[in-house]
């Protein structure tokens, strides 16, 4: 019987571009493993991804709107799974590996906070060390899963994943287009969240940008990925026009939205939710997990402290906070 993997990495370098990272010529894992009968090394990524602990918590982590009452806003995990199939859409058409990018787009987020990016912002702001949800997101891969061994990614994944926000570019084209779909996933899936809220309407959005980019979820998108993939080749980039509305309506949400004291009344809560745990973990280390601790040993009790709390869901951390400094009431 003929060996299934070795068949999709020969069907990869017969059909893929000449740009696209084939799964034989990944720098590998840095614990070298047997590789998969059936799977590619992307593909095994992947799945690894999905079957994680944190993988699972980001069903209850938020991503804009905290804490809503209706079951149709995103979460932490939703926004991925658009990732990874906007994403995958534009890896397809421009014959790159669609196994690395959806690898890539499902581990993106793992290392994120509960309370989306104020949670972030809450514990960056109180860390001696400073703390990004991408370099997190890198060290849940590494480190903090499967009981401290890690996933054992490939670097490429994990290359895509640390690049994925801010600074420099993945190395691959494939890292690249998941730093661009993760773009058009949230700024198109807020707005239709804060639409939904009552925040705003779909009037309000400057009639220049929705005559250029669509006047609907599904047109801007389409638009948007659209413009990827005319104008990508060495690079993963939009035309410039289409890349100045898409900017024009970031600053529109950034605007209406991420700074709506409305939309965002609650997020005055979280500085002083996250800031109660780190101190009281910092205190009180015994408190932690056993897992925690052990790597309280390894690499110091902030660190460990930090993976602690980042890892909570939003139930979880308000849950503890309350058990914590909310008296209970007597029962006689």
């Amino acid at each position: 019987m003929e060996c299934t993997r070795l068949v999709t990495e020969q069907n990869e370098a017969r059909f893929l571009s000449s740009r696209a990272a084939l799964a034989v010529n990944s720098r590998g894992r840095k614990s070298p493993e047997p590789p998969c009968e059936l799977r590619t090394c992307y593909q095994r990524d992947r799945d690894r991804v999905i079957h994680s602990k944190a993988f699972r918590r980001l069903k209850h982590k938020t991503q804009v709107f905290l804490s809503p009452e209706s079951d149709h806003y995103r979460t932490r995990l939703t926004h991925t799974l658009e990732v990874a199939q906007i994403a995958r859409t534009i890896a397809r058409a421009l014959r790159l590996n669609e196994d690395l990018t959806e690898a890539i787009a499902l581990a993106h987020d793992l290392g994120h906070t509960p309370f989306g990016h104020a949670g972030e912002r809450a514990l960056a702001a109180i860390s001696a060390t400073g703390f990004t949800h991408y370099e997190q997101s890198v060290r849940v891969c590494e480190v903090l899963e499967k009981d401290g061994k890690g996933l054992n990614l490939t670097y490429e994944v994990l290359d895509g994943v640390l690049h994925h926000t801010c600074g420099e570019q993945a190395q691959t084209l494939e890292g690249r287009i998941v730093r661009l779909a993760d773009r058009v996933a949230y700024i198109n899936h807020d707005i239709d969240d804060a639409i939904r809220a009552g925040v705003i309407s779909a009037s309000d959005i400057p009639r220049d940008i929705t005559a250029a980019l669509g006047d609907s979820k599904s047109r801007r998108i389409h638009t948007l990925v659209t413009s990827i993939v005319q104008n990508s080749g060495e690079t993963i980039e939009m035309d410039a026009e289409t890349a100045a509305y898409c900017e024009d309506l970031h600053r529109f949400l950034f605007e209406s939205v991420y700074t709506n004291p409305t939309a965002k009344f609650e997020e005055t809560k979280v500085a002083g939710i996250i800031e109660g745990l780190y101190h009281y973990f910092m205190a009180h280390p015994e408190a932690l997990t056993a897992e925690s601790l052990q790597i309280a040993e390894r690499e110091g009790k902030e660190r460990a402290v930090l993976d602690h709390i980042a890892g909570m869901t939003d139930h979880y951390a308000i849950t503890t906070y309350s058990n914590i400094f909310i008296p209970k009431a007597w029962s006689i």
